[in-house]
């Protein structure tokens, strides 16, 4: 380890295989905090390389606790964190807008290490309690559309780096990671990425999988489509850059989406838009993000009318429903 720490330090590579050993190591804890710690702290100063992404990804896998849903045919709404702006939960409302609309959702989420509220936290505060056994996430999904997987219940690296992470309060190699290695299986994924090096290399890493994607970026920074910005879309067969406007959508400002200073401004805002209540603003950021995995279901559909789609989710109160039922289920 002290090597490997030190080659790290001199910023360079490692190989996929290198990569694999180590992350296998951390989820083992072979490796002690201080070591994992330095290890994060090395990644933060120079980037991640597409075979050191890849072995990581590699690792967490083999080692996860797997979860097949993939009968349910699920969508996976998730992005890396990491992107310093603390919106509100946007993700994690959009896969319930998504859900309200008919379609299965697997979402993947973990506790917020870099805002005040991941999808976990806001998750938890309403009531929601969480679980890595299959029937109560497939009688879940079976029942309101909507299943959740906290991460550390599936993944030993996840649970031994999770106080790591907390304190050190910065974006790490596991935002990066996390997206990909979902233990539900989903069919096809909607991923948020904090910047364009990012998106390219995630486009790399899934390019040559069978399972559908659309990776989206705001060219400002946010690892989500904010429409505060032009913002950049990767599937698997088209690479496009959208504006708001092309929507027929206003920009939004970045303090109509700030998520507020704790778990419960975040929860109250995640709860006005499933019931339409929110700003206008906020409404349409979960909705932009929802219509893009829609179409991943309905590819022959326009994205407008993947929006209208999303927008009638809420107006007819079926995401909200889906939500209550969730923490019932959930509880």
């Amino acid at each position: 380890m002290k090597e490997l720490l030190n080659r790290l330090f001199e910023h360079q590579h490692l190989s996929q295989v290198e990569a694999k050993r180590l992350m296998y190591g951390i989820a083992n804890q072979e490796i002690n905090g201080a070591q994992t710690a330095s290890v994060i702290t090395a990644f933060l100063m120079r980037s991640i390389t597409t075979d050191e992404l890849l072995g990581f990804r590699d690792a967490m896998l083999e080692v996860a606790n797997v979860v097949d849903l993939s009968a349910f045919e699920p969508i996976d709404i998730v992005g890396t964190g990491g992107d310093g702006r603390n919106t509100f939960n946007i993700s994690t409302a959009a896969a319930f807008v998504v859900a309200g609309a008919g379609y299965k959702v697997a979402k993947h989420g973990n506790y917020g290490a870099t805002s005040i509220s991941g999808a976990s936290n806001v998750l938890e505060f309403l009531g929601a309690k969480f679980t890595n056994d299959k029937g109560r996430l497939e009688r879940s999904i079976d029942e309101c559309g909507m299943a959740f997987l906290h991460a550390p219940l599936f993944n030993e690296a996840m649970k031994s780096v999770a106080p790591i992470r907390k304190a050190l309060g910065v974006r790490t190699i596991f935002n990066m990671v996390g997206p990909l290695v979902n233990p539900a299986k989903p069919t096809c994924q909607l991923l948020g990425v904090y910047n364009l090096p990012l998106l390219r290399m995630y486009h790399y890493t899934l390019q040559n999988s069978a399972t559908p994607y659309a990776i989206v970026h705001s060219l400002d920074g946010y690892d989500e489509i904010s429409l505060t910005e032009t913002f950049k879309v990767t599937s698997n067969s088209a690479e496009n850059l959208y504006t708001p406007e092309m929507f027929g959508l206003p920009r939004n400002s970045p303090d109509q989406l700030f998520g507020g200073y704790s778990i419960g401004d975040a929860a109250e805002i995640f709860i006005k838009v499933l019931k339409g209540q929110a700003l206008s603003s906020q409404i349409n950021a979960v909705v932009i993000n929802a219509a893009f995995a829609v179409k991943m279901k309905e590819p022959n559909k326009t994205i407008e009318e993947c929006m209208s789609i999303a927008y009638d989710s809420i107006a007819s109160g079926s995401a909200y429903r889906v939500f209550e039922e969730f923490i019932k289920l959930n509880n």
